[in-house]
């Protein structure tokens, strides 16, 4: 009889314990959303529904005006393409220059970058909310997208996996008559795909998580993403739960699917974020 390793056995135990503590709320949520009111009146916090209903994601997609459910998902599809492709370009360019050309005060650059990471996302709140707004972008789609277009961790990924690239192909492609761009365009983008492949998948769920900031640039209903939407739905007094959970399963699709499909990816980016060499 083969031998129960206990470490193994706790282990076992402990992320399944983990895993169901993290998938309850979830399942709640889903089974919540397909209950009519009266029976999430009538038998609470029971898990299945009794009576299997749609009508709550018909009333958010097609009959809420107050709440346009449908408009902030398109919203956020919109914000958070645009600011993955935006991050794409500017974050491969960004890294280029701090490891291919050669200019001085290169490296103290780049230190000086890296140490504005120390420092807290919401000190910038009020500053980049005055920028903002002195460019006349509150309730506009660039309140959210440029903001987030240059974010350093990025650059730095980026530039630690361009480090490996062996400098002897820009030379090759120099002699051949290739400028800086053309190296960056046909040698160097082709071979960072990978790395761009796990940036874009960051930017693209962390724009359409982002909570915080769209709450405070974002106060015209048919504008504003669909997560700081999502506490419109919440009343002063009433909340109609059914109407909040099928929005919140709405709001998630999109990050679910990706990460089906890209899972792939998510796992080569925990190798890449852990080895970056420093």
């Amino acid at each position: 009889m083969k031998k129960v390793n206990i470490s193994t056995l706790i282990s076992f135990i402990f992320l399944l314990c983990m895993t169901l503590i993290w998938i309850f709320p979830l399942a709640w949520s889903l089974f919540t959303s397909f209950k009519d009111e009266i029976d999430i009146q009538t038998f609470g916090f029971t898990m299945l529904p009794i009576h299997w209903v749609i009508a709550n994601y018909q009333d958010v997609l097609f009959n809420n005006t107050s709440a346009p459910v449908a408009k902030w998902f398109m919203n956020s599809m919109i914000i958070s393409v645009t600011q993955t492709i935006l991050v794409l370009v500017v974050v491969s360019m960004a890294a280029y220059g701090y490891t291919r050309l050669r200019f001085k005060g290169r490296d103290w650059l780049f230190s000086f970058l890296l140490a504005t990471m120390m420092f807290p996302a919401v000190v910038n709140l009020i500053p980049l909310y005055k920028i903002v707004d002195t460019l006349g972008w509150v309730n506009s789609y660039w309140a959210a997208i440029v903001p987030g277009a240059a974010a350093v961790f990025n650059v730095f990924l980026v530039r630690q996996f361009m480090i490996g690239i062996p400098i002897e192909l820009d030379e090759s492609a120099r002699i051949d008559g290739a400028n800086d761009f053309q190296i960056y365009t046909k040698v160097t983008l082709p071979l960072i795909k990978p790395v761009l492949t796990v940036v874009a998948l960051f930017t693209f769920t962390s724009s359409w998580n982002d909570f915080l900031w769209p709450s405070i640039v974002f106060n015209d209903i048919d504008k504003m993403p669909i997560t700081p939407g999502l506490q419109l739905l919440q009343g002063m007094y009433v909340t109609d739960i059914g109407h909040a959970m099928a929005a919140a399963i709405i709001a998630i699709v999109p990050t679910f699917i990706l990460y089906l499909f890209t899972q792939r990816y998510f796992l080569q980016s925990m190798s890449l974020s852990s080895g970056v060499k420093g």
